[in-house]
């Protein structure tokens, strides 16, 4: 008897263990089938939960169980561009615990993590994190090897010495271009390292002296965008002073007019209704070289008004916000300078809007060469002024105070699909959902025919818009959201104007539908994208094509992405954008060979600016692979895609609200 009770005991002992055995290979299994942002995301959310609990920071297991979550991160791809991120934030939780434990195992846990991150991955953003952390510790770390970007910084200045002792070289401007490739190369090779400001200074010092000799304003304007680029992302270096000394000698004094305090326009609208055609006619414009504003354009709700101003030229451009001034009945105004430029024949110079925010934008000939904006302002909480290029517009977007909420009465949807069934928005607001109202935008359309399909008469404008169609009924039918659509047409929208449609609907998300192309007609995937700074070439190409504008202009862009994104959802955005990628890719593979997911990708999109609300840009595959293409034009292809995206969204749903799909009784039964 004692035998087979010891037996028992065994038997039951190695169930325990197999047991055990395979819940740890099962929770290892669901870290490992994550992407390693996800998981990453998945960590945050993890130790956001600890610091709230007070109770179970007291655990030591509490805190091992995020710090493995961090861990994960790496195990996934340890070579990848999340992983320096997941070690480095183990290490700073293994010090966190340390404090409390007072145990030397945890704190040289700390230390390794830290020396991992430094010694695997040298050009990574927290490399220098992790030695100030080893410095804290005493711990420094090792002197670190040259560097790519070091070696790339010695070849860029003996360019640059080159060109500066051959006055011949500097009469050509593709000299001075070959020689700011060399240090944007540089920044490019170790965007947070140690060489990275240098080199933008360097860059924005070249810029400077081109324009002495170019006499563009324009290039003026791209060294000043460097100098204060280089302030906001490195403010501690040396260089950035130098930069702000830059600054101050290239902006000119003297630019606030005496006027100021009174109306900014104050007879210049009444004068220029008369004789300012007549003063300056085209030829002189011509002549003279002045840029011609020709368009004054906005979109608003209660909450959020977007003004365009256009023009037919790049120029150099100001702006100051005036305090109301109630002993002369004015009220709030702001006001945008552009210099060297003249109001165009047909501008429309005053602009009623009279939303909760703005009353009007009116457009005067300050000065012979200088056109001013002023709009007259009721209230804002917060506003926003950027450029954008080929055409060169100037975007201002404005908020109000409740432009962080949903407003409780959504604007109707003027490009919905009628179903002629209950609207499903109404289903969603009933169910109290974070998202109810989806925007689709279908790229390009009208002049603007996108990439050219393999096959003949293919046209990426054609095919977006029927995909856009189906992901829209299939929005209404299977999410129960509105869908609104920018366009339902083969017509033209500005990339501007698709993200102000997104706003002033109050859109809770924004997914733009494109399809990719290049030269090589072997290249095939799908891949989606997310507004933040490119973080490599192929990025940067793509959000050049779809931007309509040139590489260059994105690394330009890319100075003024730290204001913007402060009103954009970027980590929404890219959780939206991981669970639409891996759906889309994981649901076509049911039905189609040959799938490839070239994963989730960020740059600076123009048609993602200023969007209020996670906001995603999908490649849905490449119209300029044979393959790809017929599968393009394909009912059942583009059916299967939008079925994806479905997928995609609807998880993305479920897990900011996850009471999102239970249905009310009534609604179930109708379902059923």
């Amino acid at each position: 008897m004692q035998k087979l009770a010891n037996k028992s005991l065994c038997a039951a002992a190695f169930r325990m263990v197999i047991l055990t055995l395979l819940i740890n290979m099962s929770l290892v299994w669901q870290a490992w089938a994550l992407t390693p942002k996800g998981q990453y995301h998945r960590a945050e959310n993890a130790y956001a939960t600890l610091k709230k609990n007070p109770r179970h920071q007291k655990y030591r297991d509490k805190w091992l169980a995020c710090i493995e979550k961090y861990q994960n991160v790496y195990r996934l791809d340890p070579s990848g561009p999340w992983a320096a991120a997941g070690l480095y934030k183990s290490g700073l939780l293994y010090l966190q615990l340390h404090k409390r434990s007072y145990l030397d195992a945890d704190r040289q846990e700390a230390v390794d993590a830290f020396q991992r991150v430094i010694q695997r991955f040298p050009k990574s953003r927290y490399t220098p994190k992790s030695r100030l952390q080893l410095a804290d510790l005493g711990k420094p770390a090792a002197p670190p090897k040259k560097t790519v970007a070091a070696r790339h910084l010695k070849k860029a200045h003996a360019a640059y010495k080159q060109l500066m002792g051959s006055a011949a070289k500097q009469k050509y401007r593709d000299q001075w271009e070959k020689c700011i490739d060399r240090f944007q190369v540089v920044y490019r090779s170790d965007t947070s390292g140690p060489d990275a400001a240098e080199s933008l200074y360097m860059i924005g010092m070249l810029y400077k002296g081109l324009s002495d000799k170019s006499h563009r304003d324009a290039d003026l304007d791209t060294a000043m965008g460097y100098f204060r680029r280089l302030k906001r992302q490195f403010p501690g270096s040396t260089f950035a002073d130098k930069a702000g000394a830059e600054l101050v000698g290239i902006i000119p004094t003297g630019t606030v007019a005496k006027t100021d305090d009174d109306d900014p326009l104050a007879g210049i609208i009444a004068k220029n209704k008369t004789d300012s055609d007549a003063g300056f006619p085209d030829a002189k414009v011509q002549r003279t070289g002045l840029v011609t504003v020709h368009g004054l354009r906005f979109w608003s709700n209660p909450s959020y008004t977007r003004i365009v101003i256009d023009a037919d030229q790049e120029t150099r451009f100001s702006h100051r916000l005036l305090k109301k001034d109630p002993a002369i009945k004015k009220p709030q105004r702001l006001y945008i300078d552009l210099s060297k430029s003249r109001l165009g024949k047909d501008i429309q110079k005053f602009v009623p809007i009279n939303d909760e925010l703005l009353s009007d934008a009116r457009a005067g000939q300050y000065t012979g060469e200088s056109v001013r904006i002023v709009v007259d302002i009721k209230s804002f909480k917060n506003y926003k002024i950027f450029s954008l290029k080929n055409p060169f517009r100037i975007v201002l977007d404005v908020w109000g105070a409740d432009s962080d909420r949903q407003v409780a009465g959504k604007s109707a949807s003027p490009w919905r699909p009628s179903t002629g069934k209950l609207p499903p928005g109404a289903i969603a607001r009933q169910l109290a959902l974070g998202v109810s109202r989806i925007v689709i935008d279908p790229g390009h359309g009208g002049k603007d025919y996108g990439a050219p399909g393999y096959l003949k008469g293919v046209h990426e404008k054609h095919v977006v818009l029927q995909i856009a169609k189906r992901l829209a009924r299939k929005v209404e039918t299977e999410l129960k959201c509105d869908a609104v659509l920018t366009r339902t047409t083969d017509r033209y929208l500005t990339l501007e104007e698709r993200t102000a449609i997104a706003n002033t609907q109050n859109a809770d998300l924004f997914i733009s539908i494109h399809t990719n192309a290049v030269r090589n007609k072997r290249a095939y995937g799908i891949e989606t994208f997310f507004l933040n700074l490119a973080t490599d070439d192929d990025a940067i190409l793509v959000a050049a094509r779809e931007n309509a504008t040139s590489a260059k202009n994105i690394s330009d862009l890319e100075s003024i992405l730290n204001d913007l994104m402060q009103n954009s959802k970027i980590n929404e955005s890219s959780r939206l954008a991981a669970m639409v990628q891996a759906e889309m890719c994981l649901h076509l593979r049911k039905n189609f060979s040959h799938i490839r997911s070239k994963g989730v990708k960020q740059a600076p999109f123009y048609v993602l600016l200023g969007a209020q609300m996670p906001a995603v840009l999908v490649e849905t595959s490449f119209i300029s692979n044979p393959r790809e293409c017929k599968r393009l034009t394909s009912a059942k292809y583009q059916d299967e895609l939008c079925d994806g995206i479905i997928r995609g969204i609807r998880k993305y749903i479920k897990e900011t609200s996850p009471t999102a799909f239970i249905y009310p009784s009534a609604e179930r039964d109708k379902k059923g």
